[in-house]
């Protein structure tokens, strides 16, 4: 069929604004035959058809839907007339939001409830809504500070909610630096807002003028027709009619619409579960997300949620809200224990401790979790001190570790109190001046009350350094210094019974080692009276070291003999004396830096005790070296170990120079004792004292003295068995020889000469003589002196003897007893002289020239025949030079 009408045209529309949903009427031409005809309707470009109701060929009335444009045409599309045309356009208003207690003609959608919820941190119950912005300005806020104005304004608030609001406040917090044409348009605003709320229900009327004429008609022509009838209460009449057909049309809209309004009642409080879910996600997620993050370790994330809704649900009233927070409390309390069980591990870093600390205090933790950590720190340590030992004295052997077991468990034992110790100090320095909680001072109150608790617990903190202090101490006693622990304590302490004793070397490193853990310590400012213990282990060790070494060296020294080469210098001495002068030399340099006094530090001497027994000590050792000495004069050839010289058996002459050099005869090994003992009295004693003193060392005279003496004392006897060894043959050669072949100084010829007797005798002594040179110059005076003492007096004894001389027997005695003492002048004593004299004073006298002369000529004849072996007897200074 052809389209005979014109195509639809609106003309007017009622109201021409509106939000969405507006009930509107529209005016026009060729709007349709009926509702069939009817196939289109839009409104600002959204579809309206399925709220259309067709009212005749001039009026359609619908409800404006959600417009994609805020204004537009009206377009009616029919069958009939096809798409239309509008002259007129309606324009869609924001839809303002309503307040839960303002009243709409209209279902409100509860999401554009406002959430003001603000402000958590003053308590404000979450369910208290106000606007936003009362004002519908900007808000421009300042900087004044909250309790500037809570002192401007006491007892009131600059919430408008609240009972004592104060509009200044208000303003002075939120518009401070507001323009005053902007406070202008608020006041406009103001005024506004209140003659809506003065209208009142005229403003809820007009906005449902419409429905209130539709309903005002229908019930118009039902009064009509009621009055027609006139019947109201006959039976069968319109009115009971209509009474059953609304009955029926009620129990039938029950029937059908109960189960839907049970499932709508069930939607509605599912929404409302929904809604309180959305509004309060944070408490019903918070034990899962706590969960969570103590998983990753964000613990200030947990600590800052959990303030959080401590300010907002701690007091809640409300079932739901109580239960989840318990939830959240129980989560947070073994959170706690977590925290104070890290707090407590071992070993642990200070940056860590710290850490543990602050966040046990955020989380409100009972206790004292930073003293909890201090006792467990100390305990640690104690316990690492004694595993140490334990490693040391139960574990393996000596070999697996460089140097004896104790130098190397004193080394690891300092190690382990120095990498303990420094953050365990730190950590309660942290305690007392309160930096455990804040680095900066912001938290006052937790920074007072730690230093209020460390000032209470000094005493108890001194105590655990003391007892670290002590244990270190002992622990190093019980390895080196057992006899300065007791019982009780050496059976906690001690078990090094099996270990060997160290020498002074490697106590002096472990002089270092405490002296270096007591320098790091004192670095820390740990009071020195905590400190004083390991000075006085210091000063122990140090006197352990002396008296160690020094006995040492005396077990060195008596080892130098079999050292002695029997080598001799031009002066007649081997090397032995030198060596024992090193070795000496060699000890005191070794004790040098156990003697030194570092800052703190005591002179070890200052102890009269120390002082007598290193004196002791002292002369001890130069009394092993004498004893070596007088146990070399009086070895035999077997006696001497030659397995170490080297030999070439084919060099005869090589051989010979060793056996003379390596095997004295017991006269030469006297003398080139004799000469060491010189030496010794007179060279070594006297540097060593120099030695003693540069080193501090007390009681020097005494120890030169001893060691002289007792030198002097070995030198006496050598000298004295050497000079029996040599005089005792000469001498008794001399009677025999006198009286050889029967002589008689009665009965003899004129003197034809010195008799053989007394040139052996001369011969023998120059023996002697080179014997000694041999060794040392320095000797043969002393020597000789002695021997010609003997000879001088066996001969005065045998002149004594002669009952009477004979002419010639007088000439004969006179000229021996002269040549003998001639030859030796050089070597004459006050002794010998005196016995010469006594023998020439038995004597007869002479008188007469010509006996005189003969005498003379003998004696001349004698030194002339023998002038060479004579030689030996004159000064040494005109002797030739020993090569």
């Amino acid at each position: 069929m052809s389209r005979a009408r014109q195509p639809p045209l609106v003309t007017g529309i009622s109201p021409n604004e509106g939000t969405s949903w507006t009930k509107v009427t529209i005016r026009g031409e060729n709007l349709g035959t009926g509702p069939a005809d009817l196939c289109g309707l839009s409104i600002c470009g959204h579809n309206c058809l399925l709220t259309a109701e067709w009212m005749s060929a001039s009026k359609i009335v619908c409800r404006v839907g959600p417009a994609k444009d805020d204004k537009g045409e009206i377009i009616v599309t029919t069958k009939s007339g096809g798409r239309g045309t509008s002259t007129v356009s309606f324009k869609l208003l924001k839809p303002e939001k309503i307040g839960i207690l303002d009243q709409s003609a209209v279902w409100v959608d509860e999401m554009n409830y406002y959430d003001m919820r603000t402000d958590r941190s003053k308590g404000i119950s979450p369910l208290s809504l106000r606007p936003a912005n009362p004002l519908g300005i900007d808000i421009d806020k300042g900087k004044v500070p909250q309790k500037d104005l809570e002192s401007l304004f006491p007892g009131m608030s600059g919430d408008f909610t609240s009972e004592n609001f104060s509009a200044t406040w208000y303003l002075i917090e939120n518009h401070s630096l507001t323009s005053f044409d902007q406070l202008r348009v608020a006041a406009t605003n103001l005024r506004k807002q209140s003659n809506k709320k003065n209208e009142g229900s005229l403003a809820y009327v007009k906005g449902g003028l419409s429905t209130f004429f539709e309903a005002q008609d229908a019930l118009a022509a039902i009064h009509q027709k009621l009055e027609a009838d006139g019947t109201e209460k006959v039976e069968g009449s319109m009115t009971q009619k209509l009474e059953n057909v609304l009955n029926r049309a009620s129990v039938t809209a029950d029937t059908l619409f109960q189960e839907v309004l049970g499932r709508k009642d069930k939607a509605d409080s599912t929404r409302n579960a929904l809604n309180v879910l959305q509004r309060f996600k944070f408490l019903f997620n918070l034990p899962l997300n706590i969960e969570r993050n103590i998983q990753k370790g964000d613990y200030d994330v947990v600590i800052n949620d959990y303030e959080k809704a401590k300010s907002l649900f701690g007091n809640t009233e409300v079932h739901v809200f109580k239960k989840v927070y318990a939830e959240v409390e129980t989560r947070i309390d073994a959170l706690r224990n977590l925290l104070l069980n890290k707090l407590l591990e071992t070993p642990s870093t200070l940056y860590d401790q710290k850490g543990y600390i602050r966040y046990l205090s955020d989380l409100h933790a009972p206790g004292d979790p930073a003293w909890q950590c201090i006792g467990a720190q100390h305990k640690w340590i104690l316990q690492l001190m004694h595993n140490c030992k334990d490693k040391y004295v139960k574990g393996p052997k000596a070999w697996c570790f460089k140097g004896p077991h104790q130098v190397t468990f004193v080394e690891n034992l300092t190690e382990v109190v120095f990498n303990q110790l420094p953050n365990f100090w730190k950590l309660w320095i942290s305690y007392v001046n309160g930096s455990l909680f804040s680095e900066t001072g912001e938290k006052s109150g937790q920074v007072e009350k730690s230093k209020k608790n460390a000032r209470q617990r000094q005493n108890d903190f001194k105590k655990m350094i003391q007892e670290v202090m002590h244990s270190l101490v002992k622990l190093i006693r019980g390895a080196l210094l057992s006899n300065s622990l007791s019982e009780v304590e050496l059976r906690h302490y001690g078990g090094w019974e099996t270990k060997s004793e160290l020498s002074g070397q490697w106590l002096t490193q472990v002089i270092h080692t405490v002296r270096m853990s007591y320098e790091a310590l004192a670095a820390l400012e740990i009071p020195n009276d905590l400190l004083q213990v390991i000075q006085d282990l210091i000063l122990d060790l140090r006197v352990h070291c002396l008296i160690v070494t020094l006995q040492q060296t005396s077990e060195d020294v008596k080892r130098l003999a079999e050292k002695e080469d029997w080598v001799v210098d031009n002066e007649g001495i081997t090397s032995l004396p030198s060596q024992f002068e090193q070795c000496m030399i060699q000890t005191l340099q070794s004790l040098k830096e156990s003697m030194d006094c570092k800052p703190g530090e005591v002179n070890i001497f200052q102890q009269e005790r120390t002082q007598d027994k290193a004196g002791e000590l002292c002369v001890g050792i130069m009394k092993v070296f004498i004893n070596c000495l007088e146990q070399l004069s009086t070895k035999t050839d077997g006696d001497i170990d030659t397995s170490h010289m080297p030999m070439d058996v084919a060099s005869p002459d090589l051989f010979g120079s060793i056996h003379e050099d390596f095997s004295p005869s017991p006269e030469q090994r006297l003398l080139i004792i004799l000469s060491n003992c010189q030496y010794l009295e007179k060279h070594t004693f006297l540097n060593l004292a120099e030695h003693f003193e540069k080193h501090g060392f007390q009681g020097t005279e005494k120890i030169t003295r001893v060691s002289v003496e007792s030198v002097r004392g070995l030198d006496q006897r050598l000298f004295e068995s050497y000079i029996e060894m040599k005089a005792d043959p000469i001498v008794g050669s001399l009677e025999p020889g006198m009286y050889a072949g029967y002589f008689d100084w009665k009965d003899c010829p004129p003197p034809a000469g010195v008799r053989n007797y007394l040139k052996e005798a001369l011969v023998n002594i120059i023996t002697v003589h080179a014997e000694v040179f041999t060794v040392s110059k320095e000797l043969v005076p002393r020597v000789l002196s002695r021997i010609v003492e003997a000879v001088a007096e066996e001969m005065s004894r045998l002149m004594q003897c002669v009952s009477s001389f004979s002419k010639n027997g007088a000439l004969q005695a006179r000229l021996e007893i002269c040549s003998l003492k001639d030859a030796i002048t050089y070597y004459l004593t006050p002794d010998s002289s005196r016995s010469f004299k006594q023998a020439l004073e038995v004597l007869p006298q002479l008188h007469s020239g010509a006996d005189k002369k003969l005498l003379e000529e003998q004696l001349n004849k004698f030194k002339s025949s023998m002038y060479l072996q004579l030689t030996c007897f004159q000064p040494l200074s005109v002797l030739p030079v020993k090569t």
